[in-house]
């Protein structure tokens, strides 16, 4: 699995919706070691993120649309939909619109254009959980949609190591936050990066805001 991307505990916890505590847990237990990074600093890959997002909804109680109830995962059937994750080819993961999915029982499908499919060709038939699309937890924390964040925002592996950014260029979102809590509004941003629109540092903004309630909720 390429490991594009590096993101630290907060980044990760943060984008993933999972809480920070619980991240830091999961690696020192050994359910999910950071992939670019075990020691020291820790520093979580962007399959990683996703498979924060599968740990986090399968070992929780769910139900389907018709709520009907969904019992927790065992750790056994996690772990094996771990390893699917780690098993998906390379391109997978810088394909454009990539959709990966995962059931309740652990299985990994990927989206195809007859529906949802496991890597062997194996159709889906249950209410399966999309890894990239918004992640909302019981707790109240929102993790973004992994690829398009917001309209003009955008996540890609390996570029600008998987931090999002204003599309088409490699300004990253964080940036802009920092210059916003430095005292900088939205025209003064623009004459620093005047090729940046009001409207894309608004939804800079927006996110990072969004990143910094996650981390305060699970605080």
């Amino acid at each position: 699995m390429d490991p594009s991307g590096a993101y630290t505990a907060d980044r990760a916890a943060a984008l993933s919706g999972v809480p920070k505590t619980t991240i830091h847990w999961w690696a020192r237990e050994e359910i999910l070691v950071p992939k670019v990074s075990a020691t020291k600093v820790r520093l979580w890959s962007y399959a990683d993120l996703m498979s924060l997002r599968v740990i986090y909804w399968l070992r929780q109680r769910k139900a389907t649309a018709r709520g009907t109830d969904i019992p927790r995962t065992s750790m056994p059937a996690v772990r094996r939909a771990l390893k699917a994750l780690a098993d998906l080819d390379l391109p997978v993961w810088h394909a454009k619109g990539s959709t990966i999915l995962v059931d309740g029982s652990g299985k990994i499908y990927l989206e195809r254009p007859e529906g949802p499919e496991t890597p062997t060709g194996q159709r889906g038939q249950s209410e399966l959980l999309d890894l990239v699309a918004p992640f909302t937890t019981p707790e109240g924390t929102r993790g973004p949609d992994l690829s398009k964040p917001r309209p003009e925002l955008r996540i890609v592996p390996g570029r600008v190591s998987g931090s999002p950014h204003i599309v088409d260029t490699r300004l990253e979102t964080r940036v802009l936050s920092a210059l916003a809590d430095d005292g900088f509004d939205a025209g003064g941003i623009h004459k620093l990066y005047p090729y940046v629109t009001s409207s894309q540092i608004a939804q800079a903004l927006d996110l990072e805001k969004q990143l910094a309630e996650n981390l305060r909720l699970a605080a």
